[in-house]
């Protein structure tokens, strides 16, 4: 089963380089999503109810009361999106040529486990981009690390993911210096994955970082003590260049 396991993660990896986008990106966006709407889920309801026409039903359901009659309303269409080539999905940008990736974006890292480099990959959508590390340099590789960078209004979702694993008693804050941080294993039993040993670290007012190791770089380094430093390590050594 591991083999298996590691055969479908490698098989991911190799889509998702190709396409230039972090392997576990869309897990981490999917099962996020899955968190928020277990815990809105009743909210949800109503709302899609109200939109259908078939709130005085679903209150008259909640409150025993009659159901009020309504005129229902068609929701105006979306906007139409200017920025969508003809395959209707968002134009891809990455960082360009990061030479050992060292610095991207607005920030610097300092330190590297022994061994990694940069993979030559990179996504960039404006107010939060990202790249990653392996053994080989190999965009076409398996990630061992990743580092996801947010900054202005893309704060707010990352503290709002930060704020789940807070209330589901996920994790641990943890200090970096002067700095606070949050230290979590991610998508822990989901979908077969051992989960993604991850450090939250706040940069500022206005930047987020988000430092993962791959299921299967966590496992080499053999213990979660060692994984620990390693995250520890990184985050002492990102730092903002603007």
């Amino acid at each position: 089963m591991a083999a298996l396991e590691d055969r479908i993660r490698h098989l991911m990896a190799e889509e998702a380089a190709r396409l230039h986008v972090p392997p576990d990106l869309g897990l981490r966006v999917m099962r996020s999503a899955r968190r928020r709407r277990r815990r809105s889920v009743l909210a949800a309801l109503a709302a899609t109810v109200a939109v259908t026409g078939a709130a005085p039903f679903y209150l008259a359901a909640v409150t025993g009361s009659e159901p009020a009659p309504i005129v229902t309303e068609t929701p105006p269409p979306p906007p139409a999106i200017d920025d969508l080539p003809p395959t209707g999905r968002p134009t891809q940008k990455d960082l360009g040529d990061l030479g050992d990736g060292k610095a991207f974006g607005h920030v610097k890292v300092g330190y590297l486990p022994e061994g990694l480099r940069w993979q030559n990959w990179s996504v960039d959508f404006g107010d939060s981009y990202s790249t990653g590390y392996d053994y080989k340099g190999d965009k076409n590789g398996f990630y061992c690390v990743q580092i996801y960078v947010f900054e202005d209004e893309a704060v707010l979702e990352v503290d709002d993911r930060i704020s789940i694993h807070r209330q589901e008693g996920e994790g641990q804050e943890v200090a970096i210096g002067d700095r606070a941080g949050y230290m979590v294993v991610q998508n822990v039993g989901e979908d077969g994955m051992k989960g993604t040993p991850t450090l939250f670290l706040d940069m500022g007012e206005r930047r987020r970082a988000e430092i993962s190791f791959s299921p299967v770089y966590a496992k080499d380094l053999r213990t979660s003590e060692a994984v620990e430093r390693e995250l520890r390590k990184i985050a002492e050594g990102l730092t903002s260049t603007d």
